[in-house]
């Protein structure tokens, strides 16, 4: 093991790729999961509700689009697609900040608009990013590169809300009477894409992929279906639940807990930090109980830690820092112990497909995700701070079941 995460620290297309991961996650989370909610909630006086709107307007768009865009990855390459999708995001990033305040439908309209162009950002990013990473890793390194990459999204979200906390608290003062107070983060994220597109611009990775020199066409979403429904069914389900709630867990945690944006960072960084540092050996016991069993236990821990925070509605000894705090360790292992052997057998399904597989994966979660969001954001509004958690324990426990009936263990496991 040690050898072969040694090997891949060599590999200058690896590590490149690693870097662009996790510059590019730590924009998107700075830019959608660590200000945007605040910002427009704070500086442009959106409703929860809405919010969960236009929000989801990001995630449909991402999801509708990674199968596609992943099927364009196998045609043309995935640097260019690398070079692209951050400077979307990059203009995405300065024109929300700069779009008129109207105070009317417009201005929704154009939010969501921009949020669109950041779900495509998105779906060109993270497909192509796999599927190089595969194209990349030698084959026997292939669990631990990806797993190194899923780590990425760890370390971004770590970063990401305390940095963004930090600069926006730091220069926020100053842009709160002509751009708002949670702005300058928005700055930082354009940086950092830009960063990225100049990263994969001068990156070794190679200019075509498997399909290309093979002579093979990729799949489509429908193929995709065929040959790997447990995968799109389970993602779709469990993507519900952790959905429900993803774009209102600040406004808990500031409404109910009293935490600043800055304070959340605090809370977040070390638990991302930590299954950062957890997901290679997580990764590795998970290759050797079978992706099967990864699922279904990682499912089962999530929803320990879900319930945790569900029981807040009941019990006041749930509704402190301590018990979120608690919650997050099985939220976060059981996410580290299903994902890597999920997309490592996506990925070698059919090398030829590699990025068609992984984008009909994702574009099934994110519908999923969609489905979540608007819920949970509709529930906190009227029904009640807590009942997002609720709703998501209880999902977690449907896919819980689902998941012994759809995805089966096989009859060995890796060693």
């Amino acid at each position: 093991m040690a050898q072969q995460l040694a090997s891949i620290w060599k590999n200058r297309a690896a590590v490149r790729l690693l870097i662009i991961a996790i510059l590019a996650e730590t924009a998107f989370a700075t830019l959608n999961l660590a200000s945007m909610p605040f910002y427009l909630r704070e500086d442009r006086g959106f409703r929860e509700g809405t919010i969960a709107l236009i929000m989801a307007s990001f995630m449909l768009a991402e999801a509708v689009l990674k199968s596609p865009l992943g099927h364009l990855a196998d045609r043309v390459g995935c640097r260019r697609l690398l070079v692209i999708a951050p400077l979307l995001s990059l203009a995405s990033s300065i024109a929300t900040i700069f779009a008129p305040r109207t105070d009317s439908p417009l201005e929704t309209i154009f939010m969501i608009s921009l949020r669109v162009v950041d779900g495509v950002s998105a779906a060109m990013i993270w497909p192509a990013l796999f599927s190089a990473m595969g194209e990349t890793s030698h084959k026997d390194q292939q669990q631990e590169s990806l797993s190194l990459l899923n780590s990425s999204y760890f370390v971004g979200i770590a970063v990401a809300f305390p940095v963004a906390g930090f600069i926006n608290n730091a220069f926020g003062s100053m842009f709160r009477d002509s751009v708002g107070q949670y702005s300058p983060s928005f700055f930082l994220a354009a940086a950092m894409f830009l960063t990225c597109s100049i990263a994969a611009a001068t990156s070794c990775l190679p200019q075509k992929t498997h399909h290309q020199e093979e002579g093979h066409e990729p799949g489509n979403l429908l193929d995709a279906f065929r040959r790997i429904p447990e995968y799109m069914v389970m993602g779709a389900v469990v993507f519900v639940s952790l959905g429900l709630p993803m774009t209102i867990i600040q406004y808990f945690a500031n409404d109910e807990l009293k935490l600043s944006q800055a304070g959340f960072g605090a809370l977040v960084l070390p638990g991302a930090i930590g299954m950062a540092l957890l997901s290679s050996p997580i990764s590795k016991y998970g290759r050797r109980i079978g992706t099967a069993k990864s699922v279904h236990l990682g499912l089962a821990l999530c929803l320990s830690g879900m319930t945790v925070i569900a029981l807040g509605a009941i019990f006041p000894m749930f509704r402190t820092l301590t018990a979120l705090s608690i919650a997050g360790f099985p939220l976060g292992v059981g996410f580290l112990l299903a994902i890597p052997a999920w997309y490592t057998s996506v990925s070698e399904a059919d090398p030829a497909r590699r990025g068609s597989n992984i984008g009909a994966v994702m574009a099934a979660q994110g519908l999923g995700a969609i489905v979540g969001g608007l819920v949970g954001g509709k529930l906190y509004e009227r029904a009640g701070h807590y009942w997002p958690f609720i709703v998501c324990a209880g999902t977690l426990a449907v896919s819980l079941t689902l998941s012994y009936h759809l995805i089966r263990p096989k009859s060995e496991t890796i060693a």
